[in-house]
């Protein structure tokens, strides 16, 4: 890695209160066999890791297309508990989970764990219904987010998957203030599963799989 890239890696991570992971050290042997080949191929060390999230949040800038479906079906966003909306982004505060970041090329995806939003959540009314989203799970590995759905107070699902998430829109890691990172630009899309439920519980076809429901901003605290 040249000087530049680690001084990038560096910069990008910031103050992060961060365990680096020891080096697997060499097992010494009576023979003189050499080590399997396999032993070259290992997954890398991460570059950094955050064990224990605390903070901040993941925001979701609105697509005008999203919204505009919403309009025509007569639904009506909202906020659920801790979440805010406003100028079009809705924003959930990040309760926990980890991550683990690895320098771009090294390691597909080369930023995995959870980072979970417990006590927040999405809400989509019409008269007489509403659909509340709840506690998202993003997987960063796998590019899903998870979370519960309940249908006028009831539990309608628990654990399912709500969004898919397009990792390739995403910018490299960036510096924020008062101890942040930041990875941004993610496209937050419909699932299909979100989508089969959406269009039964308000009687419609039109809440398509795959539909762009904004680009997220996700900022994490590093101290």
């Amino acid at each position: 890695m040249s000087n530049y890239r680690k001084a990038l890696v560096t910069a990008a991570i910031g103050a992060l209160a961060l365990a680096p992971l020891a080096a697997c050290s060499s097992n010494d042997s009576s023979t003189s066999a050499p080590a399997p080949a396999a032993a070259t191929s290992a997954q890398p060390d991460p570059a950094a890791q955050v064990d224990n999230l605390s903070g901040v949040s993941t925001a979701v800038a609105l697509d005008p297309g999203f919204t505009g479906a919403l309009t025509t079906l007569g639904l009506t966003p909202g906020v659920v508990g801790t979440a805010t909306l406003a100028d079009g982004s809705v924003s959930f505060p990040i309760t926990g989970g980890n991550v683990k970041y690895w320098e771009p090329g090294t390691v597909d995806p080369y930023v995995q764990g959870e980072i979970m939003h417990d006590g927040s959540g999405l809400s989509l009314a019409a008269p007489g219904t509403t659909v509340e989203l709840t506690d998202f799970t993003i997987d960063p590995g796998t590019s899903l987010l998870t979370g519960d759905v309940s249908v006028n107070g009831a539990s309608a699902a628990t654990d399912v998957v709500l969004f898919d998430l397009n990792g390739r829109t995403l910018k490299p890691l960036q510096t924020g203030p008062n101890d942040t990172a930041i990875l941004q630009g993610t496209e937050v899309k419909m699932s299909a599963d979100a989508a089969g439920l959406l269009n039964e519980t308000f009687k419609t076809d039109a809440v398509t799989p795959g539909l762009l429901v904004g680009v997220a901003t996700i900022t994490i605290a590093t101290k």
